[in-house]
């Protein structure tokens, strides 16, 4: 048997000076360039244990600006006032209006090999800090949002954008128009000359009108941009219904995965586009059709394949197209994208853990797809831009879990969704008007979440379970683009919906099913977790879902 390792002494002293670094670490104070003013940077999802292998567990932490106790205190205040509901035409959004002009990302600074690690480590340490100071003195710094402010993150970017030949950004299209930053498509299109490809994810929890409004705008917008879909959750994948009698939608995973044909066969095709023959793809064809049946569990914890950690992200890499004969794809995009969740429905196996909370992607990674295909996913990264702070905590930028004040985000939620009738909730006070926090202590009390100590009724988690149940799709709400409302009738007819249906592999007249069920003793998909395996007893309709790759060859 192997010995235990041998304790060590541990003073009370080292004990000290291991709790004042880690506080450092968590707890960031960076100034501004007058140096006048400062700054609090919060490490939100910094890990506590200590790091395994010599390597730094929080070297990739993300990095935001902390509100101020003044902010905070007004927004708390601001919860108990009444929601005023805004009409359907305030969700149409038009996404240059988030990133202004001056908005940019931070791009690599030149360098060549004469330089040693440690010149280029200080003059990319010298350029962030440059750029971070010139944020704060534009007229655009007072609506900035949640951004990264680790260099150590962006560096994983930009190793990624030198190596890959076709660089994949991934968006939620609940939001996409929020998370398509013009600076990167104009550095990689423009400057770069490489090709993008921009995937609109989890279509699946939209209707198929928006999803096929918000390509046509993204591909008049933005020339030479190709847009395709997908959804790590395609039809043959769940089981039961997709809503419940109150309109929460409900996505119930099978233990048994499949590959989604569908919809990498569309970034496939996209591919095949842009690299006419000058890399062998025939074998990524020819995997989609051998995995197109072959089931895999689906196990959130797997993390296999080739993970790069170096010990200085200071290496640089030059381009050669195509080098070797192999096409190199990098995967770009916000937290909580599904940018693991879309590289293990491309391989038909887990390839990297998934988890739900932003920042859970630590570091550059790579996976062979085929001999000939190689994918580099890259932590999930938020880029600078005046998106409204709320709507970034729905689209999942923010851990939930480390929001200080949650009821500006539900306050967004309630005024475009009617929150009560899809919780089913009661009025705590018996009154008519409803604010945040009525909303939040109604939940706490159909839910029993109450405090320890006083069992008074826990707001907080209420609050949190709500966003939670937001960012997973159960409460929809998806924003749509400039003059959706005047051609909606244009988008439902439109021929791209059949190709959205065959992506989701959805049988039916519609995306989204309604369910009948019996009146007595059923509960919404809210009211609790295990209400998911028990519920489907009850349903006297479910959805007939199909999986279409049998079409593959018949699609145009």
């Amino acid at each position: 048997m192997p010995q235990a390792r041998r304790k060590t002494p541990f003073s009370g002293k080292a004990k000290k000076q291991q709790l004042q670094c880690k506080k450092q670490n968590k707890t960031l104070l960076m100034s501004t360039s007058s140096g006048t003013n400062a700054y609090d940077v919060v490490s939100v999802n910094y890990q506590p244990s200590r790091p395994r292998g010599g390597r730094d567990a929080n070297r990739y932490a993300l990095k935001f600006y902390r509100e101020s106790d003044e902010e905070v205190a007004i927004k708390k205040e601001l919860a108990l006032k009444e929601l005023e509901p805004v009409p359907e035409e305030d969700l149409e959004i038009n996404p240059p209006d988030f990133f202004p002009a001056g908005v940019s990302f931070p791009k690599r600074p030149p360098w060549d090999f004469n330089m040693t690690p440690a010149q280029l480590d200080a003059q990319e340490q010298r350029y962030f800090k440059n750029y971070v100071d010139q944020l704060q003195s534009t007229l655009h710094w007072k609506n900035m949002s949640y951004f990264e402010l680790n260099l150590e993150t962006w560096r994983q970017l930009w190793r990624v954008l030198e190596m890959c030949d076709i660089l994949l950004l991934i968006v939620d299209v609940r939001y996409a128009g929020m998370m398509f930053p013009p600076s990167l498509y104009k550095y990689i299109v423009e400057d770069e000359k490489k090709d993008m490809i921009l995937v609109l994810n989890k279509i699946d929890l939209v209707p198929a009108s928006v999803v096929c409004a918000w390509k046509e705008f993204l591909t008049k917008t933005y020339p030479g941009l190709k847009v395709v879909y997908f959804t790590s959750c395609p039809g043959y994948n769940l089981h039961g219904a997709t809503s419940d009698k109150a309109g929460l939608q409900v996505r119930r995973r099978k233990g048994k995965q499949r590959m989604c044909a569908e919809g990498a066969t569309k970034i496939l095709e996209a591919c095949k586009e842009i690299v006419k023959g000058d890399v062998d793809l025939s074998s990524w064809e020819k995997k989609i059709k051998e995995e197109t049946n072959v089931e895999f569990d689906y196990d959130e914890n797997t993390e296999v394949g080739e993970t790069i950690v170096e010990k200085a992200d200071t290496s640089y890499y030059t381009h050669e197209k195509y080098k070797s004969g192999i096409l190199t794809v990098g995967c770009v995009g916000q937290p909580n994208v599904g940018k693991s969740s879309l590289l293990n429905a491309l391989m038909g196996r887990c390839v990297v853990s998934v988890s739900k909370t932003p920042g859970h992607t630590k570091h550059f990674q790579t996976i062979f797809l085929t001999p000939q295909v190689r994918l580099c996913d890259c932590p999930g990264l938020v880029f600078p831009s005046t998106v409204p702070r709320p709507i970034q905590i729905l689209m999942g930028s923010y851990p939930i879990a480390q929001l200080r004040e949650p009821y500006t985000a539900i306050r967004y939620i309630a005024e475009r969704l009617d929150l009560p009738k899809l919780l089913r909730i009661d009025h705590p006070e018996g009154d008519n008007t409803w604010s945040p926090r009525d909303i939040c202590d109604g939940w706490a009390k159909k839910r029993g979440y109450l405090t320890a100590k006083a069992a008074r009724l826990d707001t907080y988690r209420a609050a949190n379970n709500i966003l939670r149940m937001a960012l997973d799709g159960k409460i929809c709400l998806w924003l749509r683009p400039p003059g959706f409302a005047e051609q909606k009738e244009k988008y439902e007819t439109a021929e791209e919906i059949k190709y959205i249906k065959w992506v989701q592999a959805l049988t039916g007249a519609s995306v989204i099913e309604e369910v009948t069920s019996s009146d007595e003793g059923h509960q919404s998909e809210g009211d609790s977790d295990a209400d998911e395996s028990s519920g489907d007893d009850d349903e006297e309709e479910q959805t007939i879902m199909a999986n279409k790759f049998a079409a593959l060859t018949s699609q145009d």
